[in-house]
């Protein structure tokens, strides 16, 4: 019988059900945005809190994860407790098992590994190998890895069916002879041989964060696993408008709910809109993403002018609303202006529109540590098309910095209550964001630091002691609802068997 009960650990402040606390996410790239952000703080809140360790999972074949892991840790994002293992430097590492379960089939999963001489685009750790691919006209054909010994590790083909066409792909494993020893009809079948032998079959919970991970983690049923799929951002496919089609990239999971032992939505909004589209079920939840939230104890001085806008330069992100609107405002307050720290495919844009409206507003860059100067700015500007429930929206309030948002689905309304700790206006309409601002600069320093007050009371709700107790609860439940299924399962199948 599995075992889910308190999982020992020193004083912790939040009891975990027993079992291996797993995030999976498909990389971590170097200025990820919210959503590793949030995975990584949950992570640090599970080992702090709860006294828990957790194994951060990644897919993609990156290189330098040796530096990644060392400069996180020097960042303070990865903490005692939290491991970062990629799939491929794990295979480098470990030798497979005597009695690992799979087996090898060279007929009908080709073997046939990039030689040096072979036309092929390498990348490398110092001066090791670490992958070769054949690439033509841009697509991806093969790619071989080796360990750093200059073993060959794995086999990747993706033109099994004929030679210079992608379609159907297999994998090989090798030993660290360099010998195939396991081999598979797909990548997802080697992802969940990974899986397993990394569980050993311990119970686990494996909290999934990207989209193409959360798609393949449907596909993995194990009685001892229980999977839970994070949503990070809107479902919708038309920006704004709650009638609108699922996106395609969230067709995967949202027409396969019962696919996961729990869905978490990060707002009773958005939970609400998918109850419309999918029905009620007792396995999508709501968890918001929490905060380690500041302690202060009186309002800092700060000019009522300055905002602050944190946010990857994208079309999603509609920088150049907040630019259009900090030019109309900066009208009749001189004292205005605006930093934006981000960057993005979209920064030339951004920076014609700032030059184009003479706006007082400046282009900072990607900045790591920047959500530390929101306790030094004024308001905070949030003009998304569409977000999950953004963290900075959180932590900008926790340090009394006023949020201006479009509301949009999902978020701004969850927490903004316009008037008393932020304000609220249409989306898409950055003369709405303009009179938000001249209607802050026009407040008394009284009135603006009750709405600081209020702002940092609202935000309480997302303490990191609280999002994790409702994290802890919803765990148990999803392992509750898993155990109930895998039970009834069983017994269905004794039944057919019997009457068979």
């Amino acid at each position: 019988m599995d075992d889910y009960r308190s999982a020992p650990a020193d004083h912790p402040q939040v009891h975990f059900p027993a079992g291996r606390q797993f995030a999976l996410t498909w990389g971590i790239p170097d200025d990820f945005g919210g959503m590793t952000s949030a995975l990584l703080h949950r992570s640090r809140a599970i080992v702090r809190l709860a006294g828990q360790p957790v194994d951060l999972l990644t897919f993609d074949a990156r290189p330098d994860y040796p530096s990644v892991d060392r400069d996180l840790r020097d960042r303070g994002e990865l903490i005692d407790g939290v491991t970062l293992i990629n799939l491929w430097d794990w295979f480098r590492e470990h030798d497979l098992p005597t009695d690992a379960p799979g087996s090898l089939n060279l007929e009908k999963h080709p073997f046939t590994p990039l030689g040096a001489d072979q036309a092929h685009v390498s990348t490398w750790r110092g001066d090791r190998e670490l992958s070769r691919a054949r690439v033509d006209g841009g697509t991806t054909l093969q790619v071989d890895y080796y360990r750093e010994d200059g073993t060959l590790l794995a086999s990747d083909r993706r033109d099994v069916d004929q030679e210079g066409a992608a379609g159907k792909r297999a994998v090989v494993l090798c030993d660290r002879q360099g010998r195939p020893v396991r081999s598979w009809s797909g990548v997802w079948a080697f992802y969940r041989y990974w899986l397993d032998a990394l569980r050993q079959r311990e119970p686990s919970f494996m909290i999934v964060d990207s989209k193409p991970v959360a798609a393949f983690m449907a596909t993995y049923k194990r009685k001892r696993a229980v999977v839970v799929h994070v949503v990070h951002s809107s479902h919708l496919a038309e920006d704004d408008t709650e009638s609108a089609r699922l996106k395609a990239s969230r067709r995967p999971v949202f027409e396969n709910l019962d696919g996961y032992d729990a869905v978490v939505l990060l707002t009773q909004r958005q939970k609400a809109d998918v109850e419309r589209l999918a029905g009620v079920r007792d396995n999508v939840v709501v968890i918001g993403n929490g905060r380690e939230l500041p302690t202060v104890s009186k309002q800092e001085p700060r000019a009522v002018g300055d905002g602050i806008m944190l946010a990857s330069l994208t079309t999603r992100k509609r920088v150049d609303h907040a630019v259009r609107a900090v030019s109309r405002a900066a009208v009749g307050h001189p004292e205005l202006s605006l930093d934006v720290y981000g960057d993005g495919p979209d920064r030339d844009h951004v920076a014609a529109t700032v030059a184009e409206l003479d706006a007082p507003v400046r282009l900072r860059g990607h900045v790591p540590d920047a959500r530390e100067l929101l306790g030094s700015a004024s308001f905070l500007l949030l003009t998304s098309t569409s977000e999950g429930l953004p963290l900075v929206l959180v932590e900008s309030m926790a340090v009394g910095c006023i949020p201006i948002a479009y509301d949009i689905p999902y978020g701004p309304a969850d927490v903004i209550q316009p008037g008393r700790n932020g304000y609220l206006v249409p989306g898409g309409d950055p003369d709405a964001v303009a009179r938000a601002i001249d209607d802050l600069l026009a407040l008394s320093p009284r009135q603006v630091a009750r709405l600081r007050r209020h702002a940092r009371r609202s935000a309480q709700q997302f303490s990191d002691l609280a999002i994790t107790r409702l994290w802890s609860r919803e765990l148990r439940a999803a392992a509750a609802r898993k155990a109930a299924a895998w039970a009834s399962s069983s017994q269905q199948q004794a039944s057919e068997q019997q009457v068979g």
